[in-house]
């Protein structure tokens, strides 16, 4: 089984080249894209020399900061534009919030035939260590929204730690259109809308321990327009 790891950054050069060290030690089967917008602190610059060094790396280096859900798209698009594409692709965060060995996890849950799995900080098991309360309190908010917009239950609609089957990537490409953290909300949409196998797995998150938050007021106010607007439809269908 072959797979495709996504890391979209934003100014994690404290962060990319132990990251990346770790996932090389895995031993799986599998290519490293790094998606990063114009970072300013060198972080594609770090990625240039780990290509150097090892033979399965990618690098997307966008010309400013665009946002988290198109870089997922445009990572996307890079792994289908290749000649024999992996079979699953994994987004995980760069700042070490998502531990790289819970990867081989992921991918044994998408081996037992799931297209979307998630790891998860919510469904038992899963737990979240030195985030702030008032964090813990907007997150939960958010995810308890989501599960309304989406229409299923689910625990963790905002996590970014995920993996992809290819034939899944291949059906819902073309209805993929957000900006910022939206995206997670709108591909577990889709998986729903389409009839995709999603499962959730627990996994431990850390909140990050170097470098500074990169969420800003207007990815939230993207998330918050694309709630409404979720909500809004799904009402009106409801009441054709």
């Amino acid at each position: 089984m072959s797979v495709a790891i996504m890391l979209p950054t934003y100014n994690e050069a404290e962060n990319i080249e132990t990251l990346v060290r770790e996932i090389e030690g895995l031993k799986l089967d599998l290519t490293l894209l790094v998606i990063d917008d114009s970072s300013n602190d060198g972080t594609a610059n770090i990625a240039r020399k780990l290509q150097e060094e090892f033979g399965n790396i990618s690098l997307i280096s966008r010309p400013e900061k665009l946002g988290l859900g198109t870089a997922i798209t445009a990572g996307f698009h890079h792994i289908l534009s290749q000649n024999e594409p992996p079979s699953h692709i994994i987004a995980m965060d760069a700042d070490y919030s998502h531990n790289p060995r819970d990867i081989p996890r992921l991918v044994a849950a998408a081996k037992r035939g799931y297209d979307l799995v998630i790891g998860s900080r919510y469904v038992d098991g899963g737990k979240v260590v030195g985030s702030r309360s008032t964090r813990r309190i907007i997150s939960r908010l958010a995810n308890l929204i989501a599960t309304v917009t989406i229409g299923a239950r689910m625990y963790d609609c905002t996590s970014g730690f995920r993996c992809y089957s290819l034939n899944y990537v291949k059906d819902v490409m073309h209805n993929l259109h957000s900006q910022t953290y939206e995206i997670q909300i709108e591909t577990l949409r889709q998986a729903k809308m389409n009839r995709f196998m999603v499962k959730e797995i627990p996994i431990t998150f850390v909140d990050r321990k170097k470098g500074k938050s990169k969420l800003t007021t207007n990815e939230i106010q993207g998330f918050l327009t694309y709630i409404t607007k979720s909500v809004l439809g799904r009402l009106a269908s409801l009441m054709r």
